[in-house]
């Protein structure tokens, strides 16, 4: 079953009169449970789709489905945001952590925005930290670890809520082999072992191969 579903998606970026095509006629669908990798150069619409399907951005044209709804701006912002808080758990380059919180805090955060109480939210956080590797650095503030570590922080913090699916953001870009290599790790446990949908936009060949699937984009068009 699709829990990914892109129907002729089309987005355009206009800037006073110039037009730039960043999507053309995308036609995709993604099966729950499936790690699929996403390749192609730099500035051929790979973000920008990541971006669509985790409701950072909205098409100019084309149907968007995310486990079984349609997504329409008729929803409102509001719905859209609860729905992506539910649904959708995101890991970028550059982890996006929080200097001023430290690892729990930066943890809890989705669950904070849904309302959670405090108590639950310190238990999840916790079991989620138990998970990566960094229970042990709870208390650490991010400018205390390393890279890898900031990383195994941002992937707590984007499976904090459950969300079916996963949004990875070339995860291992600002890191070294053996921390890519730790953070890939991870990512292939919580499919194989939750059954998480993930899709990981990657530069990374080697990566890309461990993946159920692996689809190219070029100039805003896939091609394989």
């Amino acid at each position: 079953m699709a829990i990914i579903r892109l129907t002729g998606i089309n987005k355009i970026y206009r800037v006073n009169e110039i037009e730039t095509q960043a999507l053309e006629n995308v036609n995709l669908e993604v099966e729950k449970g499936e790690f699929l990798s996403v390749m192609g150069p730099s500035g051929c619409g790979k973000s920008t789709l990541l971006n669509i399907i985790g409701l950072l951005d909205a098409p100019t044209s084309g149907t968007l489905e995310l486990n079984g709804n349609v997504i329409t701006p008729a929803m409102g912002d509001r719905r859209l945001a609860e729905f992506r808080n539910r649904t959708l758990g995101f890991v970028f380059q550059s982890f996006h952590l929080i200097g001023s919180l430290n690892v729990i805090d930066n943890v809890q955060l989705p669950l904070l925005y849904r309302g959670t109480g405090s108590s639950e939210r310190l238990r999840l956080a916790q079991e989620v930290l138990e998970r990566v590797g960094l229970s042990h650095r709870m208390r650490h503030f991010p400018g205390q670890l390393s890279g890898g570590q900031c990383q195994r922080v941002a992937i707590a913090r984007a499976i904090i809520g459950n969300p079916e699916i996963l949004l990875a953001d070339e995860p291992t870009g600002n890191l070294d082999s053996r921390m890519g290599a730790e953070v890939m790790d991870i990512l292939h446990r919580l499919n194989r072992e939750d059954g998480r949908t993930i899709v990981m936009v990657t530069h990374n060949e080697e990566q890309a191969r461990q993946t159920s699937r692996t689809i190219r984009f070029f100039d805003g068009r896939q091609v394989e």
